[in-house]
């Protein structure tokens, strides 16, 4: 289940992402960086079914650790502190944001061979593409 997105991602393009990070708060200058970068994922499953996440990039590294269905506190790259819970549904890794009374979703699966990352926050959607490296 989640095997299938044990790898090295790179992204290789990245529709409506500005307007995500306007719904999710995130201000202009790290807008523009969040634009230009193009990070890296690596994804890897460890001992007692830990799945670690790993954006890097010449700007900023980020790093979860979870279990799939346990909530966990993470710190977002623009500095927004989460109550965040992973699940695996219809083959989708699904990682729900929640803070603020706020609540934004990723949704990541594997396409034809990339990775597809849909980013949900109210109507506004963002959808990032990554190739294997």
């Amino acid at each position: 289940m989640v095997e299938q997105f044990v790898g090295t991602w790179t992204l290789t393009a990245s529709e409506n992402f500005d307007e995500y990070m306007k719904a999710i708060g995130v201000n202009f200058a790290i807008r523009q960086v969040g634009n230009t970068i193009k990070p890296d994922l690596l994804i890897s499953v460890g001992d007692a079914g830990v799945v670690t996440m790993r954006s890097v990039s010449t700007f900023k590294t980020t790093e979860i650790r979870f279990k799939l269905n346990e909530e966990f506190s993470e710190m977002t790259a623009d500095g927004r502190n989460t109550k965040t819970v992973v699940t695996f549904e219809n083959g989708k890794l699904v990682q729900k944001q929640s803070w603020d009374g706020k609540e934004t979703t990723l949704e990541r699966e594997i396409r034809d061979g990339q990775l597809i990352a849909t980013c949900l926050m109210g109507d506004v959607v963002a959808v990032r593409t990554y190739k294997a490296a």
